[in-house]
Order: structure tokens, then C-alpha cells, then sequence
């Protein structure tokens, strides 16, 4: 008998859940299962770039957040034929850069773009493997709106929506696409 699942079920599927990693009561959404078995590595790759296909939602170029954002983001960029640029922890780039300070649970950290990565009107589609507290997508948003580029979208592998980051950034406008939600933290 053939049993049919979705795309959302089969990755979910594959990712591995670390407990108390890398503190006692965080359930860790580890994505790397994923990147392993090259069938499902093509599955969700796939299901990015089908969507981002459509003329409405094709970027102009894509940008990956560090580090694993990075991954993705290369892939859907290839595949759809556009640019990639990664937005980088701050000290990591060696050109001119601009650069967006956001808060953690303790602290804060930024991170930076080149100034001549995107031009002014470019149609940016945002790429990060898991959305927790939005910060890191957020600070992301706001560094390519700071050299003129418009953020048609933000997408994720995972949403963890009781971390109110989804909400945040969708309160900010950014609409976001997903493939696995998961409920806790």
C-alpha cells in the first residue's frame, strides 16, 4: 500500500530534535539530517525554488543569513538563476560594509551586508534555516531596506511560533514562508 505525506511531514520527519542543547529545557531543531540524505537535501530545496519560481514571489537575488541561511540561500539563488549575497556576522566581510545591531536572550550581536550588495529596487527573498525571535531575520531586513532593496519575502525551514519571532516580523510587514512549524521550544 502507498501512503502519501507532505512535504511538511516528510521534513519534519527528518529533522532530529537534540534535547536540553545547548541549555537544559531547549529542544535544539537540528536541520543537518536534512542537508545528509541528498533525496530529501532535493526535496526541500525544491520546494523553495517551485515557489519562488512564480513571478510575483521571484527575487531579483537572494540573501542568506550566517551561517545556515548560507546553505539554502546559495541553492535557491542557482536554481532560479540570480545573485546571492550573504549577510554575515559583524567582522567577517572585507569590503565597505553596513551593519544592524539586534538583541539575543543575553546581549546582542550585529551583523553586516556590503554596501554594494544590492541596488536600489532590488527584489530580495530573505533565507535563514529557523525563525526562533525573528532578531536575526529582522536585523537582516533591515540592513537590505537601508541600501534601497525591497524584501518580497523571508523564508525558513523551521518556525518555532511560541518564540514569537514569525509574529514579530509579520507585524513588521515581512511576509514569511515556512515548510515545518514546531509547536514548544
Amino acid at each position: 500500500m502507498h501512503t502519501s505525506i507532505s512535504v511538511n511531514e516528510y521534513l519534519r520527519d527528518h529533522i532530529r530534535t537534540v534535547p536540553d542543547w545547548p541549555a537544559p529545557g531547549v529542544q535544539f531543531r537540528d536541520i543537518t539530517p536534512l542537508l545528509q540524505d541528498p533525496k530529501v537535501f532535493r526535496v526541500m530545496s525544491d520546494a523553495f525554488v517551485h515557489r519562488y519560481m512564480e513571478p510575483r514571489l521571484r527575487p531579483d537575488v537572494v540573501a542568506g543569513l550566517d551561517a545556515r541561511g548560507f546553505i539554502l540561500g546559495a541553492v535557491v539563488a542557482h536554481e532560479l538563476n540570480v545573485g546571492f549575497v550573504p549577510i554575515r556576522k559583524k567582522g567577517k566581510l572585507p569590503f565597505t560594509t553596513v551593519e544592524e545591531t539586534y538583541e539575543l536572550e543575553y546581549g546582542s550581536a550585529t551583523v553586516e551586508l556590503h554596501t554594494d550588495a544590492v541596488k536600489p529596487g532590488d527584489r530580495v527573498l530573505l533565507i535563514d534555516d529557523l525563525i526562533a525571535t525573528g532578531g536575526t531575520m529582522m536585523a537582516g531586513k533591515k540592513l537590505l531596506e537601508k541600501l534601497g532593496a525591497t524584501v518580497v519575502e523571508g523564508a525558513a525551514i523551521v518556525d518555532l511560533p511560541e518564540l514569537g519571532g514569525s509574529r514579530l516580523l509579520r507585524e513588521s510587514g515581512l511576509p514569511l514562508f515556512t515548510l515545518v512549524d514546531f509547536a514548544g521550544h
